[in-house]
């Protein structure tokens, strides 16, 4: 009997061994990464040109990239401004890379909003990639979209 009794225990014990493990597995799953682009607004600040403006990249794709982005910028009337092409260049794979880009003529504070449009360059995934899974996010207060 006192057998059976430490045979139960164990039985159970094992159950609860084996669900939590699902747990854990199921929220280590969650917490990976997107298979994506990560791009994140971190900085307006003004320039003698104009605007510098600061990017972090973080490419979650299965391979290093080399690309551009087109970017739509919205005035305070959410009318597009402008519509420029910035290159990001090489993004190596699970690297975050920062990018500052000297707007010429822009006035930070008339940048209500940022759409990333498309990516016109994307060399090294398969075509269609850099903008499949993007996630876009801003430290400040302008809204970024993608």
């Amino acid at each position: 009997m006192a057998v059976s009794k430490v045979a139960a225990l164990l039985t159970s014990g094992l159950i609860v061994v084996a669900s939590a493990s699902q747990v854990f597995a199921q929220d280590a799953a969650a917490a990976s990464p997107a298979k994506g682009l990560e791009v994140e607004l971190n900085g307006l600040a003004p320039s003698q040109k104009g605007c510098m403006m600061t990017f972090v990249a973080l490419n979650n794709l299965a391979a290093p990239i080399s690309n551009s982005f087109e970017l739509a910028f919205f005035n305070d009337k959410n009318a597009v401004d402008r519509v420029t092409v910035l290159d990001f260049r090489d993004l190596p794979q699970g690297k975050k890379r920062v990018r500052q880009f000297d707007m010429p003529n822009v006035n930070c504070e008339s940048v209500t909003r940022l759409l990333i449009n498309d990516a016109p360059v994307c060399d090294g995934p398969a075509s269609g990639e850099c903008m499949k899974g993007l996630v876009t996010r801003s430290q400040v207060s302008v809204p970024f979209e993608g």
